[in-house]
């Protein structure tokens, strides 16, 4: 882990969305962070240990899917199978100006059963060569329940971030910059992330050396010796999201909004509460998404687990001594 120095930096960002704004002086203390996202390798030995089964591994009931147990009752029990949500490029092209519009993400997703952290792409794939990959498939309980496993075996503190210790974090000392690394997307003509390069989602060139998941630390770190801080897989942050919170963010060491304040707007009367995730993946480009900015804020329920959701860990502590 990297130990990430108290200080006061600049959160959000004018040009962005406008959950980005507005930008307000943020002060936090130190901690410490992983330097990579959690892998397959350390989150097999976190399995091992507790024979802990994710979301994606349990045959949904009415209860998880938060559906009357008639309404349940009246789907074919063929269809009622453990999975998760897919990257499936369509066969067709889709317009630029259509990528931003809300919901096409269901052109290129879907669910497929057998599909988990073990088995990321189908059921008859593996991670049997991608031991030092970022695990996926995991959802916000998922990756709580790894944390409170490391808190038990080390006896430290070990937790999601929050949304703001991991901007400050993803910055790496370069407050006010629109990237982790500076403020040219791709300075020198050479990709710093794993992200989507073409035109999304039918055609990836793969010019930074990957089509999905790299090994973590096959970009360079950032000023505080972090990796993947943009691009790869998203990463799931300790808060509710709130499209308005920086109005009203404390100045010191915020943790985001009460759950019943939680709410995307674009879900228009569904005030279905969501946690934040940071960072972007492999899948966004500046087409439409950006969201390998370290400003960029994204959202979903905290049982969703998808083909391109990770996370890594912080903990709390001293500092290191000199």
């Amino acid at each position: 882990m990297a130990w990430i120095p108290p200080g006061t930096f600049r959160m959000g960002w004018a040009d962005g969305p406008a959950d980005e704004t507005p930008i307000h002086p943020v002060k936090l203390d130190g901690f410490w962070m992983g330097v990579h996202e959690v892998t397959n390798d350390e989150y097999a030995k976190f399995v091992a240990a507790t024979k802990y089964v994710t979301l994606a591994e349990q045959v949904p009931t009415a209860e998880s899917l938060g559906i009357p147990p008639e309404q349940f009752a009246n789907i074919p029990k063929d269809k009622i199978v453990a999975g998760s949500i897919v990257f499936t490029p369509p066969a067709q092209d889709i317009p630029v100006n259509k990528l931003k519009e809300h919901n096409m993400w269901g052109m290129w997703w879907r669910y497929v059963g057998g599909t988990n952290w073990r088995y990321p792409e189908r059921p008859e794939s593996s991670i049997a060569k991608l031991g030092n990959h970022p695990v996926v498939h995991i959802n916000w309980d998922d990756a709580r329940a790894y944390c409170a496993w490391l808190t038990a075996n080390t006896g430290v503190k070990h937790r999601l971030p929050t949304e703001a210790e991991w901007e400050y974090a993803a910055r790496g000392g370069l407050d006010g910059m629109e990237y982790v690394w500076g403020e040219k997307q791709q300075p020198g003509n050479k990709p710093l992330a794993n992200i989507w390069q073409g035109r999304f989602p039918r055609e990836n060139t793969q010019e930074d050396g990957f089509y999905g998941t790299a090994p973590v630390g096959a970009f360079p770190a950032n000023g505080y010796g972090l990796h993947d801080m943009a691009g790869n897989v998203w990463e799931w942050c300790e808060d509710w999201y709130a499209p308005g919170y920086y109005g009203v963010s404390q100045a010191k060491n915020p943790r985001g909004p009460l759950q019943q304040d939680s709410f995307d707007p674009n879900d228009g009367r569904n005030r279905i509460p969501k946690r934040i995730q940071r960072g972007g993946s492999y899948l966004c480009t500046d087409l439409y998404c950006g969201a390998f900015r370290p400003s960029r804020r994204m959202k979903n329920t905290p049982d969703s687990g998808t083909q391109h959701a990770g996370f890594r860990v912080v903990a709390e502590g001293a500092a290191p001594v000199k």
